[in-house]
């Protein structure tokens, strides 16, 4: 459409919309028959039928296909079923482990108990202290400290 026309004038004046169209001149046509090539029709008939599997080795390469899609399946779960086996197995020795911890954890428990030290001790010569065994120093607001003998000790 040419928008500058319409710019210029309205579209109620527009009459070349409402004409008549010019009707077409039909086109001559030869009378030439041309013949197709037989030939190259039966090739391609050929290649057409080629593409085409027949039923029975549609049957065959889809059974073969079913029967691929199964062994690679089970071959999945066996290789699956040896990871858990592995992943068991693991689970085992962290549990035997555990309760080798839990035996050690006793047996350090065992050792370094209190009876156990106070026995020790006492094997070796060693005795609880008695109330005279303790030493008691008084010491005053002059820093003065007195010793076992009886010296007065003074800090300068």
């Amino acid at each position: 459409m040419n928008n500058i026309k319409y710019y210029n004038d309205s579209l109620a004046y527009d009459f070349e919309m409402f004409m008549p169209k010019e009707a077409k001149k039909p086109q001559v046509k030869d009378n030439i028959v041309v013949m197709p090539k037989t030939a190259k029709k039966v090739k391609a008939k050929r290649r057409a039928a080629a593409r085409h599997l027949s039923p029975a080795a549609s049957v065959v390469m889809i059974t073969v296909i079913a029967l691929c899609a199964i062994c690679c399946n089970l071959s999945i779960r066996l290789k699956i079923n040896e990871v858990k086996s592995e992943i068991n197995d693991v689970k085992a020795a962290i549990a035997e482990l555990d309760s080798e911890k839990t035996v050690l954890e006793v047996e350090l428990q065992r050792r370094i108990s209190y009876a156990n030290l106070e026995f020790e001790a006492i094997q070796l010569g060693m005795k609880k202290p008695d109330k005279d065994d303790v030493t008691y120093i008084k010491v005053n607001d002059k820093n003065v400290a007195k010793t076992a003998d009886g010296t007065l000790l003074k800090a300068e």
